[in-house]
């Protein structure tokens, strides 16, 4: 071999050795959540809402896996994130709204830092226990041992004020409180693309959360969005009665809805070309999802904590580390997954194994194409454990189940409420509960919910089905 040709191979081995190295995934990937309040998994344009056009969101689902059929088992704030957190059901950590995080309970943080991680955590927290009747939660400062173990924590207990948003950290000397200069989504993302900068300097791989208020209500967004919305043009769900008071409420809080999730989308792409600037994008998963979703008017209800469609279903996608062709699966996969999984799940995509103390079931392998995985679940687990008294809320305790065969089932202590085939009835318009034809069914699913009880430690008293 001559020294030109010497010289041309090895340029060639160089420059293939460089390329694998930038694309091929890393086996200490880091990961994001990026997760908004109330988002509802029907309100994505890739999930065939003509009202909302979420292209960056969209772009992630195509690349990545959306579990299709995921599902808040609380829905509501602070027992979601409680579950989301240390992957335990809400009876054993935070069993209702207002309630904190148990004292000493270790969160996702722990797994990871145990693992060589950097952790942070940016905006929407409401694990402290802090009650909006005595004070605006927004001003609670937080204990550093309420913080859940991240090593960066910017952020605030709860705040509905997305133009008067104020977050706070650090302690002692290094303790700052302070209001953000706009729209809460935008700025928070500033912040967490901040953070993305400064991690792309160290060779620690990190895990890191950002959490915003939007699209929870109050239903506004910057201007540019808003205009956008015409209510009177919105196509609304087939289940919203026709009555003119849940009509004009409905079109009217759904188009600020519409408008805060395109300004969340927008925030996403800001924060995908950051990735990508930074070179951290094909060594980083991001996850995309939401606490629970939003009537608007559906069944004639507004709000969440129901166990309606529109209120525990929620997006949830796992995209990143691009080029998708590498080692990756795409597309829907319609596969139960709940609340109590996502911590495990996101552990699993690093190689991580879930502690002890975490419920949930690990599911990364269905991102993973050739990777042996977990069956399916048959069914998930829904709980009221204790209700909130908000308006449009559910005012009474009650545990249910979705089965991946396409039925739902939801039990008040001692008598069946609601039962339908989601397979004939997506809207649920019909309620078979007390239809003597479906006594048989009802049966067989208060049996499947009553091994739920008792497989998770939880009390609850069903009926006597059959």
């Amino acid at each position: 071999m001559d020294r030109r040709t010497f010289l041309e191979t090895t340029a060639l081995a160089a420059l293939q050795a460089g390329y694998r190295n930038a694309f091929e995934p890393s086996s200490r990937p880091n990961v994001i959540w990026l997760f908004g309040d109330q988002h509802r998994q029907q309100s994505l344009s890739c999930n065939g809402d003509p009202n909302v056009d979420t292209p960056n969101i969209d772009r992630l689902c195509d690349a990545g896996v959306q579990f299709s059929q995921a599902i808040a088992g609380f829905p509501l704030c602070c027992p979601f994130r409680g579950s989301l957190l240390t992957g335990r059901y809400p009876h054993h950590c935070v069993p209702g709204h207002e309630y904190p995080l148990p004292a000493g309970q270790p969160t996702i943080a722990q797994p990871f830092k145990e693992n060589g991680y950097h952790t942070a955590w940016f905006g929407k927290w409401h694990l402290c226990g802090w009650r909006e009747r005595d004070g605006r939660a927004a001003f609670y400062i937080s204990k550093p041992e309420q913080r859940g173990g991240f090593d960066t924590w910017v952020g605030y207990d709860n705040n509905n004020s997305q133009w008067d948003s104020w977050v706070h950290g650090g302690e002692g000397k290094d303790a700052f409180h302070y209001r953000l200069p706009g729209y809460e989504t935008d700025e928070l993302s500033t912040l967490f693309i901040q953070y993305l900068k400064e991690r792309a300097a160290d060779k620690k791989p990190f895990f890191a959360a950002l959490s915003v208020q939007p699209p929870h209500d109050p239903y506004v967004a910057p201007a540019e969005y808003m205009a956008r919305k015409n209510p009177a043009r919105l196509e609304m769900r087939p289940n919203v009665p026709n009555i003119p008071r849940i009509q004009e409420i409905a079109r009217r809080e759904y188009a600020g809805y519409c408008a805060m999730i395109e300004n969340w989308d927008w925030n996403i792409g800001r924060i995908l070309a950051a990735l990508e600037e930074t070179k951290l994008a094909f060594h980083t998963h991001v996850i995309v999802f939401s606490d629970h979703g939003d009537m608007h008017g559906s069944q004639g209800m507004f709000r969440k904590t129901n166990p309606f469609e529109e209120s525990i279903r929620i997006p949830f996608l796992i995209s990143g580390e691009q080029p998708r062709y590498l080692g990756r699966a795409t597309g829907r996969q319609p596969l139960l997954l709940n609340h109590v999984d996502i911590a495990p799940t996101t552990l699993g995509l690093c190689g991580i194994k879930k502690p002890a103390w975490m419920a949930g079931t690990d599911y990364s392998a269905y991102r993973f194409a050739g990777r042996e995985r977990p069956a399916p679940p048959d069914s998930a687990y829904l709980q009221n454990v204790v209700p909130t008294g908000h308006a449009n809320s559910i005012n009474r305790p009650y545990r249910g189940l979705v089965t991946r065969d396409g039925w739902k089932y939801v039990s008040f202590e001692g008598a069946p409420w609601l039962l339908y085939n989601l397979n004939e009835d997506p809207y649920e318009q019909v309620n078979l509960a007390h239809n003597n034809a479906y006594r048989a069914e009802l049966k067989r699913l208060n049996g499947r919910l009553r091994q739920w009880v008792a497989d998770t430690g939880d009390r609850f008293t069903l009926p006597e089905a059959g």
